[in-house]
């Protein structure tokens, strides 16, 4: 197992691991328009920006990317570890992971948490600080929590 920053070549991995944990995992949690949401939001574009940008790591194992984890300044934004992977403690140690840096620069690390990840940020001690709504496509509501956790 090996967590390394993501270069350029990985762009289109991460892209199809973040894609497919989307759309096997999300539906059980939201409606279409939210899952559609999530997956423009993770656009290949997005992806690309973040790691070119250097805020993208990915989880390997034997040399297979199966999590990706991403943050910026404070603010973590990204991970994803494919479906068939979850419940081994990959997302856990991509967590600890990208806490151990932003210790080094800050005392609060922050997140946006989707319904699928809020239980798994519970555990490791984030907090919902706000919970807020966004409106998608055809009237639904994507609502969600912002949640912190305090770096010692």
């Amino acid at each position: 197992m090996q967590y390394i920053l993501a270069k350029e070549e990985n762009i289109s991995d991460i892209y199809d691991l973040v894609q497919e944990s989307i759309k096997i995992i999300y539906p059980k949690y939201y409606p279409k328009e939210v899952v559609d949401f999530f997956s423009n939001h993770h656009s290949l574009e997005a992806v690309a920006r973040d790691v070119i940008e250097g805020n993208v790591s990915i989880l390997t194992i034997d040399n297979n990317i199966v999590g990706t984890g991403s943050f910026i300044d404070n603010h973590i934004t990204r991970i994803y570890v494919l479906p068939e992977y979850q419940r081994n403690g990959y997302g856990r140690f991509i967590m600890k992971t990208i806490e151990a840096e932003i210790v080094k620069k800050y005392n609060v690390a922050y997140l946006d948490a989707s319904l699928p990840a809020a239980v798994l940020y519970e555990k490791l001690g984030y907090k919902t600080i706000k919970h807020e709504q966004y409106p998608v496509e055809n009237g639904v509501v994507l609502a969600y929590e912002i949640m912190e956790k305090e770096l010692y």
